[in-house]
């Protein structure tokens, strides 16, 4: 990300994917979108958390339940996040995974509750997911805790949807 597109993206000007490393800078090509142009293609709720960092409350989404076989997708952008068969029953009452897709995420370190946190975003629209601890299951140990507002479910008989433009 260039210097300006930082700027940018600090004022929140526009919605841009952070990346971990070099390698997932490669794939997949970053949608920008200034957050007016996100609002009005995503339901509110789904916006805020996606955009404004917001958290959906515990229990509230029915993916957290959601036991098929498939792909979860950024609910913004449509680029897949994780398969279902990574997906398991954290008990805290928000979708939990224990390993992403190849080059799906990006990290950050947020500070805005005690201590640290490991947030991650979707690496091609910046959309904030959730956060990322190290009491998950074997054999990654990590636990990605999700919004599940953000994520859109695609059973795996059916076709994953197009990247959004």
């Amino acid at each position: 990300m260039n210097r300006r597109l930082s700027l940018q993206y600090l004022m929140g000007l526009v919605s841009a994917p952070l990346f971990g490393s070099a390698a997932q800078a490669a794939n997949p090509p970053a949608l920008l979108k200034a957050k007016s142009e996100w609002a009005k293609l995503l339901p509110e709720n789904a916006y805020r958390v996606l955009f404004e960092e917001d958290t959906e409350r515990p229990g509230t989404s029915p993916l957290n339940g959601e036991k098929h076989d498939g792909t979860f997708v950024c609910a913004a952008c449509y680029l897949p996040l994780f398969d279902s068969s990574k997906k398991y029953d954290s008990g805290t009452g928000w979708p939990s995974f224990f390993d992403p897709l190849p080059n799906a995420l990006g990290m950050k370190v947020d500070f805005k509750l005690f201590g640290p946190r490991d947030e991650y975003h979707c690496a091609r629209c910046g959309g904030h997911q959730g956060h990322m601890f190290d009491d998950g299951p074997k054999p990654t140990g990590k636990r990605y805790c999700n919004n599940g507002v953000a994520l859109n479910f695609v059973a795996r008989a059916d076709k994953l949807p197009e990247l959004r433009k």
